[in-house]
């Protein structure tokens, strides 16, 4: 397998480069110039970061390359693939330091949002440079590395669950990376991953490693649940996380052998857990099939039994008050956009929380709470309804000062940053006007808007970074 993340002389000077595998022209078309100004992040060990921002771009042999200042680490996904078996403690034990590194990073940038992909972060293990010392966590940009990690053949990221954000992916992927490392085999080994993430479907870590110590192995199993619905652990992801690093750093700071993060078991323990693999894996092969079965074929079995009439009007009533809800189904991303703001302006709520999905929610806040007020001046002074105009209409009519009852957005321009609704990642840049209720003067607003496909394949804004001014 070809690297498409490595490290080169661009200009006589050593640097990280991402091998897009596109020449001038396809770079063009695909507009992938526009990821130079994703950034990316390094973590020092202290848990202060910086950001890491491209360059330049470079063409090699007819092919574009993206690059930036130099990182010199190893590829997280690369170290921990290197373990093929659990006799080989030393390379389980570096895979085991860099996620020890890579959980440390996650939590200290906080809510700035980095790549999740393991093939994405690069860990420092060498000592002696100023600027990246020993235990430094460098998070490539997200859009560029995962195109790079598409034309290397990583087509999925097995490491991270797609329904999932912030804490809770990174609680998800630590648990799969301790897994493997571990166990020494995936997780999730099937075509059907996704799918077996969001099933809960795996062997549980007691059962796969039975001598790995218990209370590490309940929290790797609660991390691999954090996707599956009416399996989730009571604990918190932060937690989860929390937890497992009190087990895997010791009093001295450093992170514990392999070899003493695992008990022995007598001979008779060994066969009983052994038996109890045999039959939960008998058992659950059994139940996924027969459940997938019955998922494929459900519409001939359901029409063929005396069910299928309430079913049928279950299903149907059900179908009916979706179909009622504000949805973005069949919009661009753009229109989305669009839609958020106008939503926004009509202090319509519950459209704005179908819209954005981990997004900041000042504006949702903000228009949940005048809602409330205005509900209250109506039910105290009985007027028939809401005392409000919203900007837009009330500028195309004039405009004219003072304007009290005016809320809502006006001047919306919308201008593309980045990334494309076929790689299903889309940057914004918005400028508008917002005028405050009882108020008479606009403050001026620029935001950064990220919006990803969901499941359902509709968009749905997941960040929104705001300058006010």
């Amino acid at each position: 397998m070809e690297e498409r993340i490595f490290i080169t002389d661009i200009e006589n000077n050593p640097a990280v480069c991402f091998n897009t595998g596109l020449d001038p022209r396809s770079f063009a078309r695909t507009k992938m110039s526009q990821s130079l100004i994703e950034p990316g992040y390094v973590v020092n060990p202290n848990g202060t970061h910086k950001v890491w921002k491209s360059a330049g771009v470079h063409e090699t042999n007819g092919i574009m390359q993206v690059w930036g200042p130099l990182f010199s680490g190893k590829r997280l996904d690369l170290l921990i693939n290197e373990i093929s078996s659990l006799t080989q403690n030393n390379s389980s034990q570096i895979a085991l330091q860099a996620v020890v590194l890579w959980i440390r990073a996650k939590m200290s940038l906080g809510d700035k949002h980095s790549a999740f992909n393991p093939g994405a972060a690069f860990m420092c293990f060498q000592s002696g440079n100023a600027d990246y010392p020993k235990g430094t966590v460098f998070f490539a940009p997200e859009y560029l590395s995962n195109r790079c990690l598409f034309i290397e053949g990583s087509q999925l990221d097995r490491n991270n669950c797609p329904d999932l954000l912030g804490m809770d992916s990174t609680a998800f992927c630590t648990g799969v990376m301790l897994y493997t490392i571990f166990a020494a085999a995936h997780p999730y080994p099937s075509a059907e991953i996704y799918q077996d993430m969001r099933e809960g479907v795996f062997l549980p870590p007691a059962l796969a490693v039975p001598t790995l110590d218990e209370k590490l192995a309940e929290l790797i199993q609660a991390a691999l649940l954090i996707p599956v619905s009416g399996k989730k652990s009571s604990m918190s992801s932060i937690d989860i996380v929390t937890e497992i690093l009190k087990i895997l750093i010791n009093s001295e700071g450093r992170v514990n052998t392999i070899s003493s993060l695992y008990h022995t078991l007598t001979t008779e323990k060994t066969k009983q857990f052994e038996k109890e693999k045999k039959q939960f894996i008998l058992k659950q092969n059994s139940i996924v099939k027969s459940r997938r079965f019955l998922t494929r074929n459900k519409v001939p079995i359901i029409t063929a039994s005396i069910i299928a009439v309430f079913a049928s009007v279950v299903i149907f009533t059900m179908a009916a008050n979706i179909s009622q809800r504000p949805t973005t189904a069949g919009m661009s991303s753009e229109n989305v956009v669009t839609a958020y703001y106008d939503a926004f302006s009509g202090l319509d709520h519950i459209y704005m929380e179908q819209i954005i999905q981990g997004a900041d929610k000042t504006d949702l806040n903000a228009a949940i709470s005048y809602t409330a007020i205005l509900k209250t001046l109506q039910a105290y002074e009985h007027t028939p309804s809401m005392r409000i105009r919203q900007a837009k209409a009330w500028k195309d009519s004039g405009g004219e000062l003072p304007a009290q009852d005016v809320f809502g957005v006006t001047d919306l321009t919308i201008e593309h940053l980045a990334g494309s609704e076929d790689d299903g990642l889309v940057v914004y840049r918005t400028s508008y006007h917002l005028w405050p209720l009882n108020e008479s003067y606009s403050l001026n607003r620029s935001d950064t808007i990220t919006l990803r496909l969901d499941r359902k394949r509709n968009w749905r804004i997941t960040e929104i970074l705001r300058i006010e001014r």
